[in-house]
């Protein structure tokens, strides 16, 4: 079939597979979209047709398939726009309002802090976490630990120098001289 001249069977055929597509889609928008693939995945076929005169039933398959890949897209493009627009009425609701960069940049932030804890060791880690997590005291801490109290300061103190070291190397915070 790469002998044909895809445009003009295309073209040929083009009216009554459109009518397909919309009936499929539901939308006018989404015809020439559809259309768009139909033509790529005939164009791009592997298996040549074996039979010439069944043009119009394969090119109708092919508008079926694409029809039917468009849908699940858009019912996905749908369900993540409904799942966005939730968050964004329960922030709302709470008081608290979001800008998509806000959030880009807060999630940024958040990896950067990722890869710098992954950069410490594990004990700064583990203490830095309990603390600012769990919102532990140093009472708590030095009692979960089994250090002194002052023993808990010093390492929270190195520990936050540490990470503070890591986040200034990414350059996600700034360091006064």
């Amino acid at each position: 079939m790469s002998e044909f001249d895809w445009h003009s069977v295309l073209q040929e055929h083009d009216r009554w597979l459109r009518t397909v597509v919309l009936s499929r889609t539901g939308e006018r928008g989404a015809v020439d979209e559809v259309m768009q693939e139909v033509a790529l995945a005939a164009v791009r076929q592997q298996a040549p047709l074996a039979d010439v005169s069944r043009v119009g039933p394969w090119l109708y398959r092919l508008a079926v398939l694409q029809s039917l890949l468009y849908r699940r897209r858009q019912g996905r493009s749908r369900k993540l726009a409904s799942r966005y627009a939730q968050r964004l009425r329960d922030a709302q609701r709470a008081g608290r309002t979001h800008d998509p960069l806000d959030w880009l940049l807060a999630d940024e932030l958040r990896s950067g802090i990722r890869r710098a804890l992954s950069r410490l060791a594990t004990r700064d880690v583990e203490i830095l976490l309990l603390k600012y997590t769990e919102g532990w005291s140093y009472r708590q801490l030095s009692d979960h630990l089994g250090i002194s109290a002052s023993a808990v300061e010093a390492r929270l103190h190195r520990a936050r120098q540490r990470l503070r070291d890591q986040l200034a190397a990414q350059a996600i915070i700034e360091v006064e001289p």
